[in-house]
C-alpha cells in the first residue's frame, strides 16, 4: 500500500510538470521575492551583533591605534622633536599646519571644535606657526597621527596610525581638511620627507647597513604617494637604473573576496597588516614569516631577525581580527556622476570582456582572479625588479573598482604609467589587441566607471 501511494504521488507530481511544459504562463508561480522570510535565530543575531562590534572595534583600529609604534617615531627616531620645533623644546624650526599640508598630512574636519573652526574661516588661526600643530595634535584631528603629551603640554612622543597611508580627506573646508575618506590611499603624503625630518635616522641607517646620507638619499628620493615597504627587509633603497624603489601607496578599500594584498603578493590583508603593524610601523607585537630568514634574499631582514618578532605584552595581534574585518567592509568608492561617459563606457565593457579580453585575468565582479591573482613580469610585459623583491617573483592581479579614486601618482606599482589611457596603450601593444584609438577610448572610460 505504501508503494502504492509513492508511485501515484510520483505520476502527479510528472503530471504536473508536463502540464506547466505544455502551458507555460497559465500556472504562474509564486515569485520567490514573496516568500517568507524565516525569523531571526538566536545565532543570527549573535552574527549581527558580532559584526557591528568588530566593524566599530575595526574602526576605531584603523584610525587611532599606533600599535605601540611610538616606541619607534618618539623615542627612537625623535620625530616628535623635530615637529615641535626649538621654540617648544625640539629641535629645528619645527613643523607648522602649511609646512604639514605641504607635505600631504590631513586634518578631519570632524574632531575640530566649531569654534576652532570659525576661527580658521575668519584667518584668525596662524596656520605658520608650529604651535597650531601642537594644538592639532591635542585634539586628535591630524589624520594618522597621534601626539603623547606630558602633563605640562609639551609634546612626548610621536606616533602613526594605518590611516596615516590609507586615508585622505574630501577637502570640504579647504585643501587638506576635511571628513576622512578610509582606505583611499594618501598621494600627497611625502612619507619620506617626513621620516628624513627625524632628529635620529641613524637608527634607520643601522637596520638596513648604510650610513645616513644613504638613508636620507633615498628617503628624499621617494616622492608624494610612495613608500617602500621592504627597504628595511632587502636594503634596495634605488633600482638598478638609479630610481627610486618605493611603491605607489595603495587603496585599502575593495579588498573583500581578494586573496593577495600587495603589488608582489607577499599575503593576504590580514598577512600585511600583521607585516606593516611590526616590521613598518614598528609596533610592539608578534610577527612569524620565515621567509625572511633568507639571508640571500632579505639580508637586512635575516639579521635583524624580522622572521620571527616576540614582544610582551603584545599590542598588535589581539587586534588584527578587527582590523581586518574593517578593512574588508570598505567598499570601493562609486564614481561621481558626470566623471565618465556613459556611452562610451558602455562600449568599453563589451571590449573588456571581448576583444580586449581584460576580463581574462581581471575577472568581473572582482577584476582580479578568483585564487592564487600572479603573474609573473613577462607575462605583463614589464621588468621583474619589483616583483623579485617579494618572496614569489610575481605580480598581483590589481582589483579595478575605485580607480577613479587613486589616479594621482600614476599606475602599476611603481605609477610607471601616468594615466589609464598609457595603461591600456601598454597591453594593447604587449598582447598585440589592434584595438583602435576609439575603441582605447571607450576601455578607459569604462575603466573610469568602475
Amino acid at each position: 500500500m505504501k508503494h502504492r501511494v509513492l508511485l501515484l504521488g510520483l505520476v502527479a507530481a510528472l503530471g504536473l510538470s508536463v502540464m506547466f511544459a505544455a502551458f507555460p504562463g497559465q500556472f504562474p508561480l509564486k515569485p520567490a521575492a514573496t516568500a517568507q522570510v524565516p525569523p531571526m535565530t538566536e545565532i543570527d543575531r549573535a552574527v549581527g551583533q558580532n559584526a557591528a562590534r568588530m566593524i566599530e572595534e575595526g574602526r576605531r583600529i584603523f584610525r587611532f591605534d599606533t600599535f605601540g609604534d611610538e616606541v619607534w617615531f618618539g623615542d627612537t627616531l625623535k620625530l616628535h622633536q623635530a615637529i615641535e620645533g626649538s621654540k617648544h623644546g625640539g629641535v629645528g624650526p619645527g613643523v607648522s599646519p602649511k609646512t604639514a599640508l605641504a607635505v600631504g598630512l590631513k586634518v578631519d574636519m570632524d574632531a575640530i571644535p566649531p569654534a576652532l573652526v570659525e576661527q580658521l574661516k575668519a584667518g584668525k588661526v596662524d596656520l605658520d606657526d608650529p604651535a597650531t600643530t601642537l594644538a592639532l595634535l591635542k585634539i586628535n584631528s591630524v589624520v594618522g597621527v597621534t601626539g603623547f603629551f606630558n602633563q605640562d603640554g609639551s609634546l612626548r612622543s610621536i606616533g602613526v596610525q594605518c590611516a596615516f597611508c590609507h586615508s585622505t580627506v574630501d577637502n570640504a573646508f579647504t585643501a587638506g581638511i576635511g571628513h576622512r575618506l578610509d582606505g583611499w590611499p594618501n598621494r600627497d603624503l611625502n612619507v619620506g620627507a617626513i621620516l628624513a625630518l627625524a632628529p635620529n635616522v641613524q637608527a634607520i641607517a643601522n637596520s638596513v647597513g648604510v650610513d645616513t646620507a644613504t638613508v636620507l638619499k633615498v628617503l628624499n628620493s621617494w616622492g608624494p604617494g610612495k613608500y617602500d615597504a621592504e627597504l628595511n627587509v632587502d636594503g634596495k633603497g634605488l633600482r638598478p637604473d638609479g630610481k627610486s624603489a618605493a611603491t605607489v601607496l595603495p587603496a585599502a578599500f575593495g579588498q573583500a573576496g581578494v586573496n593577495l594584498a600587495t603589488y608582489t603578493g607577499w599575503g593576504s590583508v590580514t598577512y600585511w597588516n600583521a607585516y606593516v603593524a611590526n616590521l613598518q610601523m614598528h609596533g610592539v607585537g608578534t610577527f612569524f614569516d620565515p621567509r625572511l630568514n633568507n639571508g640571500a634574499q632579505y639580508p637586512a631582514a635575516s639579521k635583524t631577525h624580522y622572521g620571527v618578532v616576540r614582544n610582551t605584552p603584545d599590542q598588535i595581534t589581539s587586534k588584527l581580527a578587527a582590523l581586518h574585518f574593517y578593512q574588508l567592509a570598505i567598499p570601493a568608492p562609486t564614481p561621481p556622476e558626470g566623471s565618465f561617459n556613459k556611452e562610451a563606457a558602455a562600449r568599453g565593457q563589451v571590449l573588456f570582456g571581448g576583444k580586449a579580453q581584460c576580463a581574462s585575468c581581471h575577472v568581473p565582479p572582482l577584476f582580479t582572479e578568483p585564487g592564487w591573482n600572479m603573474h609573473s613580469a613577462a607575462d605583463i610585459g614589464i621588468d621583474d625588479f619589483q616583483a623579485n623583491r617579494s618572496p614569489d617573483k610575481r605580480y598581483r592581479t590589481t582589483p579595478l573598482r575605485g580607480l577613479w579614486a587613486h589616479q594621482k601618482g600614476g599606475f602599476y606599482h611603481d605609477g610607471r604609467f601616468p594615466t589609464l589611457q598609457s595603461v591600456v596603450e601598454h597591453y594593447n601593444q604587449t598582447f598585440k589587441r589592434n584595438l583602435t584609438d576609439q575603441e582605447i577610448s571607450d576601455l578607459v572610460e569604462y575603466l573610469k566607471s568602475l
